[in-house]
């Protein structure tokens, strides 16, 4: 056994060992006619020092289980809102055994909402809202939220900032009832200070909108709600972080952050400056923030989604960035105008500025080609977003929401690159140079109109309208003629979409009509590109209600969209004269160029029924829709007309208040936007040409999900896990010929093979005393197909995932997690079959010492090898940060010396395998960086 399956046997075993150093209490709960009291609360304190030391909430048949280490006297309190609390003291000796006790209750007439109570128990269940008093699970080093719901029985933060639930995605935050930046998870786990939050409110089934509570499926919308201490109430709090160090160059941070709340409204002014890596907010961040937009007739059937016409930029991440540069500023409101009117917004700007250095290695399956791809990236985000939202609502029948978003960046990258291909012993060297620059704006209208005619009729009516305007542009200077080629053996039929033989297979191509500029014999290759896109959504909701437990949901609804796509390949001569290529063409120069009008109609009625019958909720709909597809280009117009009905199924099987299974049935039509028809070449990349197809019809998607959910307050145990089939009928599919390393591809609909997909996913934790167990995985399995040179090309992916962890959360004793994950990838393709591993142990470390001083580390291993022993794929490299912080206890000062890459590492490797290729890429990262920082809290 190697070291690295010693450590995970290790995490699996050692949480069975924990328990020696203490006993077990447990017993039931009752009133005074003998009825178990679900959700009653059992606390054990230290009766010498008053601190919480176990604490419990009993089950449908009312039983409680706490553990208590041995040697000390305890004070048992058990309390159930409206009757009275019992009060116990039990001593627990050095060989105490395993104890039962059992309490009833009696009514208290006196009590008649112990509000106070609330605030100190850790938790209390309400119905479908949580409430967690946060200074029961902390220690007092968290610094953010998110280090304070890492604590909480039943809830996670993962990498990417959201904040999970009973394995359910939170889609909203508030503080004090009003959004945090519309709700953005990943904003308020990094920004809030700890400090400042007395209470987390979890609110399962949740619905913004009282009138439509309970009428749909709202299993899954969950929200937080921030309740803050009281000194943080009507007065200016949060902190200003200023820092300075030295690397291989100078290094600063500045991040203030100012927070106000009061019963009228709120201000929240987050910002962030540094050239340390920090990343506040990203390029992905900024395409996925919707400003609090809701999803559009989501079990309608239909997926129509606009994409954005993206030039291929990295997402900004500091493991992969060289050097790093970032401003963030934020600003975010809400205030109550009057009773019956509330305004919010919100205005976020941000500049990243990255170098990347980066190698490639491709070796091209089925080509006997190999290509070395050098090159050193400089690129620029700027990013503007701002929203303003407006709701009214002057009685509870009666609600209107207005927002509006708009999205402005500027994306610049400039890059210096070699490519050398090597085949049958021989090698050519490109030089290649590289611009890019695309400025997109959208702004995004919403209104949303409900109303109560009354008990029985409800009506809902949303309309929603999409402006957006991209204009991307791609230039490349190259030392070899681009897309000088052999002409395949096949090429695609673009009235049938199928291969066909090429009759001039063999014959030497180039496929555009470059020249080199004179006296230097470089191209200089450019394309212009610009996207303007109308989209209006629109639909009425009428609810029946039959009765407490059934309803009748009729939609009537439209989607329709205009987009006006623009293409211009041309070469800049060393005169600086412009050459457009349709007019060096020849025969067809209208296949060059784009000038496409295309239009989306979809008109579609639905109806749901939604029954409760004992533990189970059902709800069948159908939806029968009418599409309606045009494109004019090129001369002509093609439009397709189509009616379709769509089914779908959700079904709940709710064993107990937090235990349920559910299983989801839809079936959807995926239709394509104006890139995927525009028949004209479009340069994705020096070595990359793509064109359209007028003739693309829909994909259907049958999906069908099983999960099992399952949150224990008795034995604080959490489990949830799924299974998820999908099948995609006659697929989109993108149809390549390749000659090298030159790709040329449009897309089709593949009719002769269904893409496949089937995933398990599952993950067990258990809160027990001072620790936390976790332990998940998940595996996928794929059967995707392609067409490569005209034939057919199966690829079948499976990959696994793997891990766990054990973390403690003491309050005077070092706290420590340590963890493992491990993925496994294998890719058969037919032609190569690939199996790759990466192996993850990971250990973070914390301990306070002295008087006001703390020192953390975190500390990650990574290991990625390949079963092939012919290639030279191993990579291994380790990172270690630590921290070492000062605070004097009560004061509002803090000084911290940070460290960052301690090791030094200065290249990462990304390995991927393709249907055409098998790739390694080393990225070169941030050096070691030290810096000092000092904290002011308000």
């Amino acid at each position: 056994m190697n070291k690295n399956s010693t450590l995970l046997v290790m995490l699996l075993v050692l949480p069975l060992a924990i328990f020696g150093q203490s006993i077990r209490l447990s017993g039931t709960v009752k009133d005074s006619i003998g009825a178990p009291l679900e959700l009653a609360n059992i606390i054990a304190t230290v009766k010498s020092s008053g601190a919480i030391e176990s604490y419990g909430i009993t089950d449908t048949r009312g039983r409680y289980r706490l553990d208590l280490p041995k040697g000390d006297t305890y004070e048992l309190k058990v309390s159930f809102l409206g009757l009275k609390t019992e009060i116990e003291t039990l001593t627990v000796p050095e060989d105490g055994e395993d104890l039962t006790r059992d309490f009833v209750l009696k009514e208290d007439p006196n009590q008649l909402d112990d509000v106070e109570l609330v605030y100190e128990i850790p938790v209390t269940v309400k119905g479908d809202t949580i409430v967690y008093n946060a200074d029961s699970f902390t220690n007092g080093t968290e610094r953010k939220l998110g280090d304070v719901l890492d604590k909480l029985p039943g809830v996670e933060v993962n990498d990417d900032g959201e904040i999970e639930v009973e394995g359910k995605t939170v889609s909203k935050v508030m503080v004090e009832g009003k959004d945090f930046f519309d709700g953005d998870s990943k904003l308020a786990t990094q920004n809030i200070p700890a400090d400042a939050v007395k209470k987390i409110e979890v609110l399962k089934n949740y619905n913004e909108v009282s009138q439509l509570r309970g009428l749909g499926n709202d299993q899954d919308n969950i929200a937080l709600n921030i309740k803050l201490k009281e000194g943080k109430k009507n007065f200016w709090f949060g902190d200003i972080t200023v820092g300075a160090g030295l690397g291989e160059e100078f290094r600063y941070l500045v991040k203030p952050k100012l927070f106000y709340y009061s019963p009228k409204g709120s201000i929240n002014i987050i910002s962030n400056f540094n050239n340390t890596g920090d990343v506040p907010f990203t390029f992905r961040d900024y395409f996925n923030f919707t400003g609090g937009f809701r999803g559009f007739n989501q079990r309608g059937g239909t997926s129509f989604n606009v994409s954005d016409a993206g030039l291929g930029f990295l997402t900004t991440q500091n493991n992969r960035a060289n050097e790093l540069e970032s401003g963030f500023i934020a600003a975010n409101f809400s205030y109550t105008a009057t009773p019956t009117w509330d305004i919010s917004g919100f205005v976020l700007l941000s500049d990243n500025r990255t170098d990347f250095i980066n190698n490639s290695l491709n070796t091209f399956i089925n080509q006997g080609v190999t290509q070395e791809f050098n090159q050193v990236s400089d690129q620029q985000n700027q990013l503007a977003l701002a929203k303003f939202s407006s709701t009214y609502k002057p009685n509870a029948n009666f609600q209107l929401d207005y927002d509006v978003l708009g999205k402005l960046s500027s994306q610049e990258e400039f890059s210096d690159g070699i490519s050398r291909e090597f085949r049958n012993g021989g090698a050519t060297e490109d030089i290649v140079d590289e611009i890019k620059e695309n400025e997109p704006f959208s702004i995004n209208q919403n209104v949303n109109i409900y109303y109560t005619l009354n008990d029985k009729n409800i009506f809902a009516a949303t309309v929603q309208h999409l402006y957006q305007d991209e204009n991307p542009f791609y230039q490349a200077l190259l030392s070899q003629e681009p897309f000088s080629t052999v002409q395949p053996d096949f090429i695609i039929d673009q009235d049938t979409g199928e291969p066909i033989p090429n009759p001039n297979a063999g014959e030497s191509l180039s496929l555009l009509p470059f020249q080199a500029i004179p006296n230097t014999s470089l191209f200089d290759v450019n394309q212009d590109n610009t996207i303007e896109t109308n989209k209006l959504d629109a639909k009425i909701d009428y609810y029946y209600v039959l009765n407490k437990k059934s309803n009748l949901n009729f939609t009537l609804g439209t989607t329709l969209s205009r987009q006006d796509y623009n293409t211009s390949l041309f070469q800049i001569l060393d005169n600086g004269n412009r050459v457009d290529l349709d007019e060096t063409a020849g025969s067809d120069p209208a296949s060059l160029d784009n000038d496409v009008r295309f239009n989306f109609t979809d008109l579609f009625l639905g109806l749901h029924y939604k029954v409760k019958t004992g533990k189970f909720t059902f709800t069948p709909g159908v939806t029968l829709h009418n599409y309606t597809v045009t494109s004019d280009q090129q001369g002509f117009e093609t439009s397709e007309d189509k009616t379709l009905l769509l089914p779908d199924l959700f079904v709940d099987f709710q064993l107990r208040q937090s235990q349920n299974i559910r299983f989801n049935y839809q079936l959807s039509a995926q239709y394509t936007d104006v890139t995927n028809y525009a028949e004209g070449l479009v340069l994705n990349n020096f070595n990359r040409l793509s064109g359209g197809n007028r003739n693309l019809d829909n994909a259907l998607l049958h999906r069908l999900s099983l999960n099992y959910f399952s949150f224990s307050m008795f034995n604080f145990t959490n489990l949830f896990g799924g299974i998820t089939y999908t099948s995609r009928v006659d697929p989109i599919k993108t149809a390549g010929n390749f000659e090298g390393i030159n790709q040329a591809s449009s897309p089709i609909n593949n009719t002769s093979f269904a893409d496949q997909t089937l995933s398990a996913n599952a993950r067990f934790s258990k809160t027990f005393k001072k620790f936390k167990w976790n332990i998940g995985g998940n595996v996928s399995f794929s059967d995707l197909n392609n067409i490569i040179n005209g034939e057919n090309r199966n690829t079948d992916n499976f990959t696994q995932n793997y891990n766990t962890s054990l973390e403690t959360n003491f309050k005077d004793a070092p706290n420590f997690e340590v963890g493992y994950r491990r993925q496994v990838t294998n890719s058969d393709n037919g032609v190569t079959d690939r199996t790759f591993f990466t192996d993850r142990p990971f250990a973070n470390f914390e301990v306070s010492f002295l008087k006001g001083f703390t020192f953390a580390a975190d500390w990650e291993y990574f290991n990625y090898d390949d079963d092939d022993d012919s290639t030279d794929l191993l990579n291994t490299y380790q990172f270690l940060e630590a921290n070492l912080y000062y605070q004097k206890p009560d004061s509002k000062w803090e000084f911290r010396v940070q460290a960052t890459n301690l090791l030094d590492v200065d290249v990462i490797s990304q390995n991927n395998v393709s249907d055409i290729s098998i790739s390694n890429t080393e990225f070169f990262v941030q050096p070691r960086i030290v810096l000092l920082t000092v904290k002011y809290n308000l």
